[in-house]
């Protein structure tokens, strides 16, 4: 079994921007040498090219556009997230939701590059759906505890056994990830013996005064 995948969204925090961010990623970067374990990170769009050449952990951008590169002035094209170095890229986030039509093209065109497609959802059925894209991942993010500081494999663990099931129904290879509320190892251990592939999250790392020791904490029940 491939180790779990800890994915920080750096969203567009104060504290995720800049030296920020590569103090976050310094600190991803060292907790998976010490742990073994694979964390990524997913920052804003401006610090996604020095982020993929500094470091060697995974980089993800946060929104790609499924469009071929040309007059499309303010989108983000897979082409432009691959030269910038990513690993792939978060879809159809609860702050950025796109409807079906897109969500699909931004997938094939991800898969065109051979990026990852982190699809997120918010319940069993749309994680089957995207389940049929055939992306690397589906996270399931319950959007009211996103930010809530409860912890979805804590307060809603049913949601994320239908999930992982509805996915794998649908298409036994994609990984599923759990995201809302995620804070610390015990949460990542549910989230793993309730048969996800890893966590989504956040605040509880960007937010940190000392993103090393949340890290720690995180990977320390696997």
């Amino acid at each position: 079994m491939t180790s779990p995948l800890i994915l920080v969204n750096l969203k567009t925090y104060k504290e995720g921007m800049g030296n920020r961010a590569h103090q976050i990623a310094t600190a991803a970067q060292l907790v998976a040498r010490e742990s073994g374990a694979v964390i990524g990170i997913a920052p804003g769009y401006i610090d996604l090219h020095p982020l993929c050449h500094h470091f060697t952990i995974p980089v993800y951008a946060q929104h790609v556009d499924g469009y071929e590169p040309g007059a499309r002035t303010g989108h983000v094209t897979a082409d432009a997230i691959r030269f910038a170095g990513a690993a792939g890229s978060l879809v159809n986030h609860s702050e950025r939701r796109l409807t079906l039509a897109e969500i699909e093209l931004s997938v094939r065109a991800l898969q065109l590059h051979k990026l990852a497609a982190v699809i997120c959802s918010n319940n069993e059925m749309t994680s089957a759906g995207a389940a049929a894209l055939g992306p690397e991942y589906v996270a399931i993010e319950p959007p009211e505890l996103i930010g809530s500081g409860v912890s979805v494999s804590k307060a809603n663990p049913e949601i994320i056994r239908r999930s992982v099931a509805a996915v794998h129904a649908v298409n036994p290879k994609v990984k599923v990830l759990t995201g809302a509320g995620i804070q610390s190892g015990e949460c990542v251990k549910i989230a793993v013996d309730l048969g996800t592939d890893g966590v989504l999250l956040a605040s509880s790392v960007v937010k940190a005064p000392d993103p090393v020791a949340v890290l720690r904490d995180l990977v320390s029940k696997l």
